[in-house]
């Protein structure tokens, strides 16, 4: 099972492709879900905000009976509105400590990095559960990423001392020197949705986390 509880911070993170039908998008998220994603993050930079917030909130309840959380990408009051599990903010879409103000302490907070050491270490301050570094690997989504360099999970380890998310062009072909490296949460969007069969998919990410686990504990 996906380390979702409490805030244990550690598995499959799927952010959800854009443009998709609301029920086709609850559909493959339920199997993402299904073969063990613990957290996914709702992303839709759409202007529809009542079709955002019925998509959230169906999301939500989808994610608690699987056991998982749901974050909002950058959209803290939509996160509060639904009182989504969180929110994950990027670098212009708000104050990180008036978020955690807002959120209370049980809700998770996370925050794009993107290559910057720097950048991570003032998120910590202002009180992230998490923080992301990527693109890893080249991106479709985002084609124009700066690449993160992989040294940047290993010094969050020793340096830090909070989860850090990988993402940016991950596949599950790919993602195994990901965990080695020191990464706790694979973001994945088009690997894991575009695959042929999203449980059985999400279900392999899950065993290289599990793999990754047995081999250091």
């Amino acid at each position: 099972m996906p380390e979702a509880v409490g805030k244990t911070l550690r598995g499959l993170y799927a952010i959800t492709p854009e443009g998709l039908a609301s029920s086709t998008l609850l559909a493959q998220v339920g199997a993402a879900l299904e073969g063990g994603a613990g957290f996914v993050q709702y992303r839709d930079k759409s202007q529809d905000a009542a079709r955002r917030a019925d998509t959230a909130r169906a999301l939500l309840s989808l994610c608690k009976e699987f056991g998982a959380r749901l974050l909002i990408n950058d959209d803290l009051a939509l996160a509060l509105a639904v009182n989504a599990d969180g929110v994950h903010l990027g670098a212009t879409d708000g104050d990180l400590q008036a978020a955690r103000q807002a959120l209370g302490a049980d809700a998770l907070l996370g925050a794009s990095c993107y290559a910057d050491f720097d950048r991570a270490r003032a998120a910590v301050l202002a009180g992230v559960d998490y923080v992301a570094f990527g693109a890893v690997y080249p991106s479709a989504t985002k084609p124009q990423a700066e690449l993160a360099p992989w040294s940047l999970f290993t010094r969050c380890r020793s340096e830090l001392r909070v989860p850090a998310c990988a993402i940016g062009g991950i596949t599950v072909n790919r993602a195994r020197p990901l965990l080695a490296a020191g990464a706790d949460l694979l973001a994945v969007i088009g690997d894991l949705f575009e695959a042929p069969d999203v449980a059985a998919r999400a279900a392999a990410y899950q065993q290289l986390f599990e793999e990754e686990h047995r081999e250091f504990s």
